[in-house]
């Protein structure tokens, strides 16, 4: 056979098909499989996989005792699990733990740190223990206070500083070694709406090229930040899937308000049941109009439009819900095992 300097058909494919594994394996930050701790006959956490990959801002959603810092602790190295497996940037935390430890952030709920240390010092001392030295040090500790905005209170005890300030500095010594993945334990919980937009922004800020779990149980910041959700109960995970797929289980998914001038209740009411595409239709309480719930959570906006125009009536509002977490929230975790 003569070798044609041509490279065959399959032997392409099968170069592709290593290069795009290859770069879905460095692109997934964080896998974690039949993850259990028991404490005693307390099952905290119950058989929890999913995985994170670079760019996902994963928010961990759950009710107080659900077990999403259990989870946490679990995958920082803090806690052993009973079973399962967890590895961050291929390193299973488990067998080699320094070099999981190393690839990533962890702020605690409530971002402890010594109250008697200034941010200075406190920064410094981290540094110390991620094994900063010399240039790399001073580069790290300046980039990180700069990115946490707390360049101005550096130097007071940390013991002084607001909520809103130690949950910064906290942040700061998490991201100080740039790390690929950050875990996050209710970042937010407890700061003012000023607050909770700046550290919103710093998230938002650093997601592109990290993987980043968030533990929260405030469900504005399933919109505000997250790209993902993980709801967890009772030590099981209930949902995972993009926030608009969470607000699409909402029974008010779609559903249009509306309200028309100069008609009686009783016309419009009567007019909207009868369109073919109407499942139900409620009085708003607090307002002149109706709910309209459509078959099937289909988008109706436009169809009833038209259907109220075509009568010739003037709309003075129309607007679709995009559905309601709070409810999504409640239904999911109170229901029995799945």
């Amino acid at each position: 056979m003569t070798y044609t300097g041509q490279v065959p058909n399959n032997v392409r494919f099968a170069k592709k098909f290593d290069e795009a594994e290859d770069a879905f394996i460095m692109t997934l930050r964080i896998e974690i499989e039949d993850l259990a701790k028991h404490f005693g006959a307390i099952k905290a956490v119950d058989g929890v996989s999913f995985s994170v990959k670079k760019g996902e801002v994963l928010g961990f959603l759950g009710p107080n005792g659900a077990g999403k810092s259990t989870t946490m602790k679990m995958i920082t190295g803090f806690l052993a699990p009973t079973r399962g497996t967890i590895r961050v940037c291929g390193h299973d935390v488990l067998t080699d733990p320094i070099a999981g430890k190393a690839s990533l952030g962890y702020l605690p709920e409530g971002a402890p740190a010594y109250a008697d240390m200034t941010p200075d010092s406190f920064l410094r001392f981290i540094a110390d223990i991620r094994g900063l030295v010399g240039t790399d040090k001073k580069r790290a500790v300046e980039s990180a206070a700069e990115r946490a905005r707390i360049k101005h209170v550096m130097f007071q005890p940390i013991e002084t500083l607001s909520k809103g300030y130690k949950r910064r500095v906290g942040l700061a010594q998490a991201i100080l070694h740039n790390p690929p993945v950050l875990i996050m334990d209710e970042p937010t919980d407890g700061l003012d709406p000023n607050q909770k937009h700046e550290v919103r922004t710093l998230i938002n800020d650093m997601a592109a090229d990290k993987a980043i779990i968030i533990s929260t149980h405030i469900l504005e910041e399933v919109h505000a930040l997250c790209t993902r959700n993980v709801l967890i109960a009772n030590g099981k995970i209930k949902f995972d899937g993009t926030p608009n797929e969470l607000e699409s289980m909402s029974s008010y998914h779609n559903a249009v308000c509306v309200s028309v001038a100069d008609i009686e209740d009783s016309v419009l009411s009567a007019l909207l049941n009868e369109l073919a595409f109407v499942a139900n239709v409620e009085p708003l309480i607090a307002e002149r109009g109706f709910r309209v719930y459509p078959k099937d959570k289909q988008q109706i906006t436009a169809e009833l439009s038209q259907a109220i125009r075509a009568k010739g009536w003037q709309i003075d509002s129309l607007f679709a819900e995009h559905g309601r977490l709070d409810e999504v929230f409640r239904n999911i975790t109170t229901q029995g095992d799945v």
